[in-house]
């Protein structure tokens, strides 16, 4: 967890936020954590294209696998 010393307000446009929200792999996940894993993804293709496109499908992965948990547990 994020000291609250260290954290700071931006402003986002409301269609980024909306992306922003697409790309959560689970609903309490913050907006944060989610834009470290793209600055992860983005400097890991410089380095490794390879490897970056598999911690894309892993993440893919984990997000299709959260929506059919959450589906079930409805039911």
């Amino acid at each position: 967890m994020v000291s609250t010393s260290k954290i700071t307000t931006i402003k986002i446009d409301k269609e980024t936020k909306a992306r922003l929200d697409k790309l959560k792999v689970h609903k309490k996940e913050s907006y944060d954590e989610i834009i470290q894993k793209i600055l992860y993804v983005l400097n890991l293709c410089k380095a490794s294209p390879e490897e970056a496109k598999s911690r894309l499908l892993a993440i893919d992965q984990a997000k299709k696998l959260n929506l059919l948990k959450s589906k079930y547990q409805k039911n």
